[in-house]
């Protein structure tokens, strides 16, 4: 028996007439989906600007009883572990992103005030005030990683109503975060979960006031300049590393590439050196072929799984894009870079791609598994190869070239020195502050 993915609209989970079934990895039927056409996605919207009003303090508050329950309630008849083993197997992450991913939402919830009260301008208070560009918040979610979800949060803790719709393959977490939600006492117009198809995200664009959206190039250079629509798009992560390399560095490279299977935007896909680029990515190569394939629900599993067909769908594009460099792990396995683990579903083996130019379009190939391109550097190019990076680790000695990358508009994050699992902290900006979106300051002035 399949699982139901409801819509969810004023606090009540509603059966439609438009259903999809959604797979598995493994090619078994997981859920019944429920969608959302285009016009219940206007008039969802619509509805939640009557909802009632409430106060910072109350949205904090259910915000943190809302993440003790996403990481430790049975919901809907969900426990936390039913829900890690059902997204892993409709996403192809491996499952222990899904069991921390139970921890890290619960500890963002619970910090929310201080999460939001840093992004604040520091005027605001006196000369201005911090407020809201809008009232209804849409969300078109992705499916990469679970944690992305904490973002929106941010967003209803400013006082948003928000409207979800959910990635095609992982409706779980966003179902089990708006479960939490108004089990925790959110007032029901406040939230709503509105799974549908492409039109109905366009249309979730059209009618919220701001809206959040993932995607590839195709929605990034479709909504570019569109100053109502935060992309967030491929990241393209980098490092350099400015010398010679030892074996920790090479520890952390492989954390930085592969970890939480190498689907985050915030994986590095493109490693540059000054050194023998050569040498790194034959020692690249080893240290990633050692990463065992498992079936997505095995604790053991670290690579994430797809379907055979699409799997081989993704290593034809990494092919086109390769325009004949080599891949290193090439000849490390004989059973080749996609083992069967599962019926029809595959691991997918890392990728490591020697270049012998840093302008090689291959760098700017981001793929949903553990790829990376490795080329060489040299510091007269400066921070040129190194832009258009969501995360630039500089594993150097050169000042001047930590300044260059913070001044250079691509680079969202710079990270001097191995900063072990830096993304995980919810007081760095991811592409901004999303305080810098949702809000504005506004001149503020009264009689003394």
């Amino acid at each position: 028996m399949t699982l139901a993915i409801p819509v969810i609209r004023d606090g009540r989970e509603r059966a439609s007439r438009d259903t999809r079934i959604l797979h598995g990895v493994d090619g078994a039927p997981l859920a019944t989906v429920h969608e959302a056409p285009a016009l219940v996605t206007r008039l969802t919207v619509k509805a939640a600007r009557q909802a009632p009003p409430t106060t910072r303090e109350e949205r904090l508050a259910v915000l943190a009883k809302a993440g003790a329950l996403f990481a430790g309630a049975t919901l809907g008849g969900t426990t936390p572990e039913e829900y890690c083993r059902v997204q892993a197997l409709a996403s192809g992450v491996p499952v222990t992103v899904a069991r921390r991913t139970l921890a890290r939402v619960a500890d963002t919830c619970a910090r929310l005030g201080g999460i939001l009260d840093a992004q604040a301008p520091t005027g605001t208070g006196r000369g201005a005030r911090w407020v809201r560009r809008g009232s209804v918040f849409g969300v078109v979610a992705p499916s990469n990683h679970p944690a992305t979800h904490g973002a929106w949060l941010q967003a209803l803790a400013l006082g948003y109503k928000v409207v979800v719709r959910p990635g095609a393959r992982d409706p779980f977490t966003p179902l089990r975060l708006v479960r939490a939600l108004l089990e925790a006492g959110l007032e029901p117009g406040w939230i709503s979960l509105l799974p549908g198809s492409h039109a109905a995200a366009d249309a979730l664009v059209d009618t919220a006031d701001l809206s959040l959206v993932y995607g590839g190039e195709d929605t990034v250079a479709r909504l570019r300049g569109n100053d109502r629509v935060l992309v967030r798009g491929p990241g393209r992560s980098k490092v350099l590393v400015d010398g010679p390399f030892d074996g920790v560095t090479l520890d952390h490279l492989v954390a930085e590439i592969a970890g939480d299977g190498g689907v985050r935007c915030t994986n590095t896909t493109a490693v540059l050196t000054s050194g023998d680029h050569r040498a790194l990515a034959a020692a690249l190569a080893e240290r990633l072929a050692a990463l065992p394939a498992h079936p997505v629900t095995d604790e053991r599993a670290v690579l994430p799984v797809r379907p055979r067909a699409e799997a081989e769908g993704l290593r034809a594009a990494l092919d086109r894009a390769a325009r004949g460099a080599p891949d290193l792990m090439a000849g490390h396995h004989e059973d080749g870079p996609l083992p069967l683990v599962a019926d029809d579903a595959v691991a997918l083996r890392p990728a490591v791609m020697c270049v012998d130019d840093a302008d090689h379009p291959g760098l700017a190939t981001e793929l949903p598994f553990p790829c990376v391109w490795v080329a060489p550097w040299e510091r007269a190019r400066g921070v040129a190869p190194l832009d258009d990076s969501l995360a630039l680790t500089l594993l150097t000695e050169d000042a001047s070239l930590v300044a260059e990358a913070l001044d250079s508009p691509g680079v969202r994050t710079v990270l001097h020195g191995r900063v072990p699992d830096w993304w995980k902290d919810p007081y760095l900006p991811h592409d901004g502050y999303l305080g810098q979106f949702l809000n504005e300051a506004r001149g503020y002035a009264a009689p003394a």
